[in-house]
């Protein structure tokens, strides 16, 4: 893709301003219109995968997702086409809006766009398109979603609907109904679960944050503002420290081909004006993303962005991926809604978090320590409280990072008996420079595991209990990435060499396996064993002292209903 030239005396970092912005999203608009159908209702982008929802819904994602880019772009000629596009989806060419089906989704997006625009597109309809819009999507206000962040789809469309003076009745019931839901969900500290489970990703900031303050605010209501403001700008506080030096974000959780769309809740805080960052920050943390995402072939030579991460990439999709899907990334150009003097598009770039300095972040709701190092940019995620209703690469490994992802190989795990499941994960914990966790394991035995952190090294320990005798156990750690190197140091209970590969103990009553792990963009860096010492005095004990001379101790317990636990002391 070729934008301008970034303007370096604007910026040390991306160089991004509002006219790299602009032309992105101008170059991603035109290269998806030669795919419209001849009515321009639906776009049906090539490739030969189709989603579980099949080639019609495919179609009117291209529609939706590609119609809320432009309603950020607010282009009045580029607007003219939807609304062509509108007139022949809603009079019958679109499929209906039903219980937990995918048109509820587009729907949303479809409802978000027109509201945006109104003055541009809804007000300039015939009065008949209107009607035929606002019935089709007047089945959202009724039709059950999936016990996820599409509660708030109802919510959006009903949102839109109200305004325009349709349904106020049933319109009102959706959006009381939808943020009840999404409401218990909540876990603090600007933190929500993606559903009952405990299902902690990017869905936090681009759906469970952006549909209801943008509803809030489109709504003037002052008093849903302050609520999920509040909430919005405590989760940018973490959020911010989810972006590498370079701009990748984390490569964790689900639907990572949406990939710049995690830009979405920094542009949201400095919309609404409920954001901790700086303004040059909140442009650089942006910027960087989708920089990041446009230097790694995330935009094929036809302009279209591939189902993928950096270019195609089937490990990040899901079954309601189709050929469209990418373009929910569209919620990463919300910042085109600020006007062009405002400050966060006037100011000069900030660094942010992982360029600043090296911290050790705790995450209390998901039980998350974040680890990032000044020296390299990488930002590492060590997951001890988050998973999904089944095994999933991207929820249950032990860590993430920004320059890594899950492998074949099972990274960041600990394998029982050869079994690498991590089911029923249960929060122990999370701390000034640690966290802990307790799974189950293959075999149904009982793990629990804890990382201590400092600079870039990482202690892990898990206390493996309820396995046969003998049981081999075999810990992994990081797989080497882009430009950085992976290592992993059997310390106790372990022999073998490290990274993926992992290091290998066999099982003994409740055993105790120790290993030092690193990751790592340094060249020449120090031995991980030269920066710290453990001391294992006895099997339920582990005392880590720091090169610095800070020393931490920890000790595993097992409780009378046999469940183990660990503290620090």
């Amino acid at each position: 893709m070729q934008l301008p030239p970034a303007d370096r005396t604007r910026s040390p970092y991306t160089g991004y301003t509002r006219a790299h912005w602009e032309a992105a999203a101008d170059t991603l608009l035109a290269a998806v219109e030669p795919y419209a159908t001849g009515d321009r209702a639906l776009y049906h982008l090539p490739g030969d995968r189709t989603s579980w929802s099949g080639r019609l819904s495919d179609g009117l994602e291209g529609y939706a997702r590609t119609l809320l880019l432009a309603a950020f772009r607010r282009d009045e000629k580029v607007l003219e086409r939807y609304a062509d596009g509108l007139a022949a989806g809603a009079g019958g060419v679109w499929p209906r809006i039903e219980d937990r089906g995918q048109p509820l989704v587009e729907a949303a997006s479809i409802a978000l766009a027109l509201r945006l625009t109104r003055p541009l597109l809804w007000d300039r309809l015939d009065d008949s398109v209107r009607q035929r819009a606002a019935h089709w999507l007047g089945d959202a206000l009724t039709a059950e979603p999936w016990p996820c962040n599409w509660e708030l789809f109802p919510v959006t469309v009903a949102g839109f609907l109200q305004e325009t003076g349709h349904e106020p009745d049933a319109c009102r019931a959706a959006v009381d109904r939808g943020l009840a839901r999404v409401e218990e969900w909540y876990a603090g500290g600007g933190w929500y679960t993606d559903g009952p489970r405990r299902a902690f990703d990017h869905y936090n900031g681009w759906a469970l944050h952006l549909y209801p303050v943008l509803h809030a605010w489109l709504a003037g209501d002052a008093g849903l503002l302050d609520r999920y403001g509040a909430r919005l700008e405590a989760h940018l506080a973490d959020c911010a420290r989810l972006f590498g030096g370079d701009g990748a974000p984390v490569h964790q959780g689900r639907s990572l081909t949406y990939r710049f769309a995690t830009a979405a809740p920094l542009w949201l805080g400095a919309l609404t004006g409920r954001t901790p960052l700086p303004p040059g920050e909140t442009r650089r943390l942006a910027s960087g993303a989708l920089r990041y995402f446009l230097d790694r072939g995330a935009v094929d030579d036809r302009g279209l962005l591939t189902l993928g991460w950096h270019g195609p990439d089937e490990t990040v999709l899901q079954g309601y991926s189709g050929p469209a899907s990418p373009y929910w990334a569209s919620k990463g150009f919300l910042g085109l809604l600020l006007p062009a003097d405002h400050e966060v598009w006037t100011a000069v770039e900030q660094p942010g978090p992982a360029e600043r300095s090296d911290a050790l972040t705790p995450v209390a709701a998901p039980n998350w320590l974040l680890q990032s190092t000044r020296s390299d940019g990488l930002v590492r995620l060590h997951n001890h409280g988050s998973e999904d209703v089944r095994y999933d690469p991207h929820y249950t490994r032990l860590a993430y990072s920004t320059a890594t992802r899950p492998s074949p190989a099972h990274d960041n795990s600990v394998i029982v008996g050869g079994d690498p499941s991590r089911t029923g994960i249960v929060p122990l914990g999370v701390g000034e420079g640690w966290a802990a966790s307790r799974h189950t394991a293959g075999a149904g035995a009982q793990v629990v595991s804890l990382v201590v952190a400092s600079g870039p090294v990482e202690v892990r320990a898990h206390l493996v209990a309820g396995a046969a005798p003998g049981t081999p156990v075999r810990v992994t750690g990081w797989t080497p990435g882009e430009g950085v190197r992976a290592e992993l140091v059997p310390v106790h209970g372990l022999s073998g060499t490290g990274q993926v590969v992992g290091v290998t103990g066999p099982t003994d009553g409740a055993t105790l396996f120790v290993a030092l792990a690193r990751l790592t963009g340094e060249p020449a860096p120090a031995p991980p064993a030269d920066l710290v010492t453990v001391e294992v005095p006895n099997g339920e004990e582990i005392a880590v002292r720091w090169a610095s001379g800070a020393t931490r101790r920890f000790r595993f317990a097992r409780a009378q209903d046999g469940t183990w636990s660990v503290r620090p002391q």
